[in-house]
């Protein structure tokens, strides 16, 4: 990654809601602009240490969009009823991440490009309006991703949804 931090670093730092919010609306933008403006035949390449070639990358970063509301629920959860055992509140995934991550992406290997950013858009604009009705003390309560992300919801959202997605656009595009 040439030096940069991964974003599972981004988890420690602390965000607000607002600084969420920005970051969600820039990074999808940015995301769907630059992959839109490549030609459809260069999603075909290989560019990824797990073989994804890059149309299967997208279909990645289109399918675990939509969980990233659920992490807010889980926060809700956790602040009505904290986990016993101290440690941040999470949900197993069936499988493990890694099994869930190949089976959205096979569900999707059929999918064409323009469907699968349709789909992360749709799934953006969901995850926006789940953080634009969260109340701002929510994004302070301590979760785990899926992933095994832990920190402050809106640290692990940012490190998620913001930071995972530009490091996969930039496998995309080449720059990783």
């Amino acid at each position: 990654m040439s030096g940069e931090r991964s974003y599972r670093d981004a988890a420690e730092q602390p965000v607000s809601k607002d600084e969420l919010l920005d970051a969600l609306r820039e990074s999808g933008d940015e995301f769907l602009a630059k992959l839109r403006s490549l030609p459809e035949a260069g999603f075909e390449a290989g560019r990824y240490e797990q073989g994804w070639n890059a149309r299967q990358i997208l279909a990645h970063v289109a399918a675990i969009e939509w969980t990233y509301a659920n992490l807010i629920d889980i926060a809700r959860e956790a602040e009505s009823a904290p986990p016993a055992d101290g440690e941040p509140a999470t949900r197993p995934i069936a499988g493990g991440m890694d099994a869930y991550n190949e089976r959205q992406v096979a569900k999707r290997a059929d999918a064409p490009v323009a469907e699968l950013l349709d789909e992360f858009e749709r799934n953006r604009e969901k995850t926006i309006a789940a953080v634009e009705e969260a109340p701002e003390p929510l994004f302070s309560v301590a979760i785990r991703s899926g992933g095994g992300i832990p920190g402050p919801l809106g640290s692990v959202l940012m490190a998620v949804a913001v930071s995972h997605v530009h490091e996969h656009l930039r496998d995309i595009l080449g720059g990783g």
